[in-house]
């Protein structure tokens, strides 16, 4: 029987996020991003389409690489504005019974005690479909608006193991089951004798006490990761329940994603405990010569200077300095160090010039871009999924929420008919669309239950 393909919207709440200047477009609705009705019909939209969750990205600061400031960042909406996306998952919640919420939150600038309530409020709040998306934050100019020093790469997954060991502890370890016990008779909401402080202390965090939630519907929320570099994998693999990948072709995520298998066997768990999703867009239309004359006015609408600001904020480069019809040379970064390599060394077939990579990433960003009928847009997604060996994609959008609407409306059907994408959600939490119907809590494999296996 076919994989199952897992569905994720790419999404962000912001002017803009993967496909600059897009926001120009006519059917564009992007700039709506701060009203919270767009979203509450997005959630909608994407619900109806069976999708497992809608993945919310973020950043703590502005793209200021490129050209050594935030101008174009501000000029074409990339990313910025921006607003918290913990804020909007409440409303979304109320209008839908099935879509989970994946959001980014940063081990390097959250403090682990109050991100620990925080989760699980949403998790009680949305019954169990909460998911975090971990991230050790690189960008200087969140450094500098945190008042710190960036931290190099290593440290910061230093920082982030610990992040972890702290909140599974508040959230695992610290609320034995059955410690709230609502016994009207007695006078005893809790049971104090199963609540226990954590008494952590560590390199980065001293926490004391224990989480002031009660144990949500999950207890610890489903947790993604998109580390790339080889740490980030590694971490990746001993903590991510669902990974993200940015690869260029399927070949290159293959090589990826067998890396990180691998790699979680060495950290005892199983290989398919990691489900592992690549970023897609797709532009679809009734036939793939109308999807190809789409695009083309797509194109028209793009900003390969809001582009270059994106590639400078994920990788740390500041393509103003380069010839732009010269091929990128190998560097390295402290940003995002892989973002760099899918351009200068992981495809041997061919030579990546500035100009090259401002025209690709206007539409879609690193991602590759789908494009034909629905029936074409289901063929690649099913050999990106099986050449690949992922087990769902993160679809973006040019242009919201048209292409998403379009997708839900015309894809969806076509790989529903395939077998390849659920009519009926399995299973009511977040973890159970991963992990599969009944798996509502981490499996005994991951560290997080053997923190809670600990002596507290």
């Amino acid at each position: 029987m076919a994989k199952r393909i897992g569905l994720n919207a790419f999404n962000m709440t912001a002017a803009g996020h993967q496909s600059s200047g897009m926001w120009r477009h006519p059917d564009s609705q992007a700039h709506r991003y701060k009203d919270l009705d767009h979203w509450l019909d997005l959630a909608k939209t994407l619900e109806r389409g069976r999708f497992d969750a809608l993945f919310l990205a973020d950043v703590l600061g502005p793209y200021d690489v490129y050209g050594g400031s935030a101008d174009t960042a501000l000029l074409n909406g990339m990313q910025i504005p921006a607003n918290d996306p913990f804020q909007y998952v409440s409303g979304m919640a109320s209008v839908t019974s099935n879509l989970g919420f994946a959001l980014t939150g940063s081990a390097t600038f959250e403090h682990p005690y109050p991100f620990a309530r925080r989760m699980s409020t949403l998790d009680h709040l949305t019954k169990g479909r909460v998911g975090w998306n971990v991230v050790t934050s690189y960008l200087a100019s969140a450094s500098r608006n945190f008042g710190t020093q960036p931290l190099g790469h290593n440290d910061r997954y230093e920082l982030a193991e610990e992040f972890m060991t702290v909140v599974y502890k508040l959230w695992e370890q610290s609320w034995e089951e059955g410690a709230v016990v609502l016994d009207k008779e007695r006078g005893m909401f809790v049971d104090p004798s199963k609540v226990h402080p954590i008494h952590h202390k560590g390199r980065f965090f001293d926490v004391d006490g224990f989480n002031m939630a009660e144990p949500s519907p999950q207890r610890t929320p489903t947790i993604f990761q998109a580390g790339a570099s080889s740490r980030g994998r590694q971490f990746a693999a001993e903590h991510g329940e669902g990974l993200f990948v940015n690869v260029l072709n399927s070949n290159l995520s293959k090589i990826i994603t067998d890396d990180i298998r691998t790699q979680a066997e060495a950290a005892g768990r199983q290989r398919d405990d990691v489900k592992i999703f690549t970023i897609l867009t797709a532009v679809v239309a009734d036939s793939d010569a109308e999807a190809e004359r789409k695009y083309k006015e797509y194109q028209q609408y793009a900003s390969p200077e809001g582009a270059m600001a994106l590639f400078g904020g994920f990788s740390g480069v500041d393509l103003s300095q380069f010839d732009p019809n010269e091929p990128l040379e190998e560097m390295d970064t402290n940003a995002i160090q892989t973002v760099l390599n899918l351009f200068t060394k992981l495809d041997p077939t061919r030579k990546w010039t500035p100009a090259d990579i401002a025209n690709h990433m206007s539409i879609g960003g690193i991602e590759p871009v789908l494009v034909g009928s629905p029936e074409t847009v289901a063929d690649e997604i099913e050999r990106w999924i099986d050449e690949g060996d992922l087990d769902g994609i993160n679809l973006s959008y040019a242009v919201t929420p048209h292409d998403i609407e379009s997708f839900v409306d015309t894809v969806v059907p076509e790989l529903q008919k395939r077998g390849r994408v659920w009519k009926e959600y399995e299973g009511s939490t977040l973890r159970e669309y991963v992990a599969g119907p009944g798996n509502t809590r981490l499996s005994a494999t991951h560290p997080g239950s053997k923190v809670a296996r600990a002596t507290s």
